[in-house]
């Protein structure tokens, strides 16, 4: 997504920013960083290297800018590594998706607070009340969010053993890439903007969920989902095409490509060439049209399934594929018109 607009503008004097850091820290900083190692029984080397991967600010040996939290935050670190949950082939890259999920989560909560603090008219005192009453709750409420989440993904794991023995997974992947997102980005302000790319989103999000699928990331105008069975993909893929289609909806028009097969699950996201098939797929779509692959195409075509109609296309080039198989499809009901070619 492009810029999003800038915060508004706090003049927050120094001794209360300094009391809100005490409070979101658990208590005033008094510790270095070679302080909070020795405490934790840390190597040095190895905190500064985690602080880096976490994406933290960067303190020379001699700074105070660190808590009783830290020391307690680097002896679980520690912890975890011994008993093998961050196992060192992996830590780097586990901690640096921690670090970048919760920056952007909180670059977005302190803004929404610094916006109800200017409109509060004493922002300094504003800002320290709603810290003190809201966040808490927020802390609570990402807590539920996160077993949640965790509670889904165990149970998506454990009914498929492949992916707990081989790290791999049969699916089906989807990209779904609005059409003429540039054109459309240079027609609004950043506001107008947002609001369009967050409609695209979250209705794209609904769908998917409602389908037992799974978002695994937005990449700005485009998403990308999975969901086991194929047929399930298919059918998203043709609302959200028919309701860019629309001209009274104001969602976005979009293309999308799917491609059904094994696939490396990896720290949230999705890696193999199924995923590669499923972008060029879109790539190569034309607005209002989903393309699938052989894998798809099979798996339905299989179950006798006469809720679709198919045409293939004589060759779809993609980098890295010799020839890479792909069918148009589109629902089989008359209530469901083609898109027009473009």
């Amino acid at each position: 997504m492009g810029d999003e607009p800038d915060g508004p503008e706090l003049d927050v004097p120094a001794d209360v920013a300094h009391a809100l850091e005490s409070f979101l820290l658990g208590q005033e900083p008094s510790l270095t960083r070679v302080q909070v190692a020795q405490r934790a029984g840390v190597p040095l080397d190895r905190a500064v290297t985690l602080w880096h991967q976490l994406g933290f600010p960067h303190h020379d040996d001699e700074d105070v800018a660190f808590a009783e939290s830290d020391v307690e935050a680097l002896r679980l670190s520690a912890d975890l590594v011994e008993i093998g949950i961050l196992p060192p082939e992996s830590q780097a890259a586990l901690v640096r998706t921690w670090g970048r999920s919760y920056a952007r989560l909180a670059e977005w909560q302190t803004t929404l607070l610094a916006g109800l603090a200017v409109e509060g008219g004493d922002p300094a005192t504003t800002l320290a009340d709603l810290a003190t009453d809201v966040l808490p709750r927020v802390e609570a409420l990402q807590t539920y969010v996160w077993r949640r989440h965790l509670a889904s993904a165990a149970q998506h794991l454990l009914t498929d053993t492949s992916a707990l023995t081989q790290g791999e997974a049969l699916l089906a992947v989807c990209f779904v890439d609005i059409v003429g997102y540039t054109t459309q980005s240079r027609s609004l302000d950043g506001a107008e903007l947002v609001a369009w790319v967050d409609r695209f989103e979250q209705d794209t999000t609904t769908l998917v969920v409602d389908h037992a699928g799974q978002v695994i990331k937005t990449i700005g105008d485009e998403v990308l989902f999975t969901v086991a069975d194929p047929a399930a993909a298919v059918t998203i893929a043709l609302a959200l095409t028919a309701r860019g289609d629309d001209p009274d909806d104001p969602f976005p028009a979009v293309r999308a490509g799917i491609a059904h097969g094994a696939v490396v699950r990896r720290l949230g996201d999705v890696f193999g060439s199924t995923v590669n098939a499923a972008s060029r797929l879109t790539s190569a779509a034309r607005p209002g049209t989903v393309l699938v692959d052989a894998g798809v195409h099979e798996a339905l075509t299989a179950a006798d399934d006469e809720s679709w109609r198919w045409r293939r296309l004589r060759r779809v080039s993609a980098k890295g594929f010799d020839h890479l198989e792909a069918w148009r499809v589109r629902p089989s009901r008359e209530d469901h018109p083609e898109p027009a070619e473009t």
